[in-house]
């Protein structure tokens, strides 16, 4: 049986409205791999006609969560971030994408060190939950094609970005929609 945009939009609610926490997060994450082996949500967002880069397709209009596709053609390597006060939940449809979870040695924002705690991979149906706070990269392949979902969007939240040979920490307060990610 489908599972569609508008279910996974559905038990995320209901999910959050009881639980919004790490526990919580962690069941919309469960929920996310189903959508993801749904053919037709991924044909109608990341298909072969899909728009490139990324593509906002639901905010919830009262909890504000959103769920975000990413057609993407280039190859490409975060640097280390959180984001902020808010979660995310990344999941792959085609490719993968390497996740590296990192650990901060001191908060401050001047000479922050940080180093990875550990890696893993997304593969096709898999998704990956990051919580709030969590200091992560990803780093994908050209034509990589996966959705997020973040608490909040992010083009207002505040955030922290790291440079590993300088140890410093960089905070962005707000960002608007960049399709090039």
């Amino acid at each position: 049986m489908a599972y569609s945009l508008e279910d996974f939009c559905v038990d995320a609610r209901g999910i959050l409205l009881k639980s919004d926490n790490s526990s919580g997060r962690e069941m919309i994450r469960q929920k996310l791999e189903l959508l993801l082996c749904d053919p037709a949500f991924c044909a109608a967002y990341l298909g072969p006609d899909s728009a490139l880069g990324m593509q906002q397709v639901f905010q919830d209009p009262k909890l504000h969560f959103c769920v975000l596709t990413y057609n993407m053609t280039k190859q490409r390597t975060s640097p280390p971030h959180d984001h902020g006060n808010s979660w995310a939940i990344y999941g792959q449809i085609s490719h993968y994408t390497d996740m590296t979870i990192w650990s901060a040695v001191s908060d401050e924002l001047e000479n922050t060190q940080i180093k990875p705690v550990s890696t893993f991979r997304l593969q096709p149906g898999q998704a990956g939950l990051f919580d709030v706070h969590e200091i992560h990269s990803i780093d994908y392949p050209s034509d990589a094609k996966f959705v997020r979902v973040t608490g909040v969007d992010m083009a207002a939240e505040s955030r922290r970005v790291f440079d590993v040979d300088t140890g410093t920490v960089r905070k962005i307060e707000q960002v608007g929609t960049d399709s090039s990610r």
